[in-house]
């Protein structure tokens, strides 16, 4: 069984002592229902579970009379036995919520109520033209928390790195001291697993116990078709065939020198207005992350963001690799990659950033500066610059030179080396980005 953060997130939850209904949401197979399930019944006496994409006929329990004395009535009628309600000793999963719309309304009255703990996920919730939204979002009367696939950290643990282990490299990074070697050269090992095999939990699993890439290939493959199946199915007709041309051009979007997103690599001659509506469709169903434009590297970042000048990264490191030719996982455990390398090195470090939950930005000027990310780290703004090997990171040294123009505190370098610095340059290892936790 992997090992999820989500685990203490709804231990933290069933703590609190007048803890509303809560709500799971995350990309499809991320590990929402095995979570859940499993923390439910460690932690409840009766779990009555729904699972609403499987079962469409339990909508019609939530198809007339929304108080809770009324679902309770009809639940232990559907279900006989697999619906015991006993007050703060029964949880109501409800799985798919998104697929019952009227579900979702219901848990203000489960809130009113307050015998019943209620949990739901969703893979799909707020996306444009799903078309099953809710008459009214009980907003006030639930708890939504973000789930991921599993981040670096979290690999980690799957691969049998323990917490001391990760506390060796935290105080390696805190106090700038190099780590040691075999440990140092593990960890590089690690990281370049991780860039192939990605988070999804049945390839993270599947990595572990058999170590055969092929079949990680094989599901990661089959969860981006039905990732392509979802956005056929669900999305408006008339935006069908883009949101799925819009979401194959990410691969091409990051070959570029320059990788802004640019509506022209979808289709030549192509404008935000025909995808823009895609776009956003494949970002709320938890696909994609964006990464903005800065008009200038200074705090407050958000407030510095140039909305319409941007990157897309793929959520998920394993799925964007998979999207590329048979032969890519090779190359990179080999360091057989050349141009684009860095496209997948970006990716890489944009999907730790995001799975720990930082909005992405990055510093991009006409006249040549660029630098890969930029972040808040103990309190001050950082530069974050990428290189796939040892490389030179000639926008960060020429904004560091002019601290009256820019105000950043320093700048870290991530890439194919050991702890050190120079001046104001902080070198770290790329698999020390999952630690630049402090926001």
């Amino acid at each position: 069984m992997l090992k999820r953060k989500i685990e203490q997130s709804l231990t933290e939850w069933k703590a609190m002592p007048d803890r509303k209904p809560l709500i799971i949401k995350g990309c499809r197979q991320c590990g929402k229902t095995y979570s859940v399930l499993d923390f439910a019944k460690k932690n409840y006496k009766h779990v009555v579970y729904l699972n609403f994409f499987e079962n469409p006929d339990y909508a019609s329990v939530f198809s007339g009379s929304l108080e809770t004395d009324h679902i309770v009535m009809m639940l232990s009628a559907l279900l006989g036995r697999d619906a015991v309600f006993e007050a703060g000793e029964t949880v109501l999963v409800l799985d798919e919520i998104q697929d019952c719309p009227e579900a979702r309304t219901a848990l203000k009255f489960f809130r009113i109520d307050g015998r019943f703990d209620v949990i739901g996920t969703g893979s799909l919730l707020g996306v444009k033209g799903y078309g099953k939204e809710p008459k009214s979002v009980p907003v006030g009367s639930e708890m939504v928390i973000d789930m991921f696939p599993l981040d670096f950290e979290e690999f980690l643990w799957a691969c049998g790195i323990t917490a001391p282990v990760i506390e060796i490299l935290k105080k390696c990074m805190e106090t700038e001291t190099p780590v040691p070697e075999a440990l140092h050269n593990r960890m590089r090992q690690l990281l370049l697993q991780y860039a192939v095999v990605g988070g999804m939990p049945d390839a993270v699993q599947t990595f572990v116990d058999t170590k055969r890439l092929d079949k990680v290939l094989q599901i990661q493959r089959d969860i981006v078709r039905s990732y392509e199946d979802d956005m056929v199915k669900y999305a408006e007709k008339k935006d069908k065939s883009c949101i799925r041309e819009c979401f194959q051009s990410i691969p091409r979007q990051l070959s570029k020198e320059n990788k802004k997103f640019q509506y022209s690599v979808i289709k030549k001659g192509s404008s935000a207005g025909k995808y823009v509506g895609s776009l956003q469709w494949i970002e709320d169903a938890g696909i994609i992350s964006r990464c903005y434009n800065l008009s200038i590297p200074e705090l407050p970042l958000d407030g510095n963001a140039e909305e319409n000048i941007f990157k897309v990264y793929m959520r998920d490191q394993g799925l964007f690799v998979s999207m590329l030719e048979d032969g890519t996982q090779y190359d990179i455990l080999q360091g057989k990659l050349y141009g684009y390398k860095g496209a997948i090195f970006e990716n890489l470090i944009a999907d730790i950033f995001a799975k720990m939950g930082r909005k992405l930005y990055y510093y991009h000027k006409d006249s040549g500066l660029e630098v890969d990310f930029v972040i808040r780290f103990k309190g001050e703004c950082m530069l974050v610059e990428v290189k796939a090997t040892a490389g030179n990171a000639k926008s960060t040294k020429t904004i560091l030179q002019h601290p009256g123009k820019y105000h950043v505190g320093g700048a870290i370098k991530l890439g194919d080396y050991n702890v050190g610095r120079v001046g104001r340059l902080l070198t770290l290892p790329l698999y020390m980005a999952f630690l630049l936790r402090d926001f």
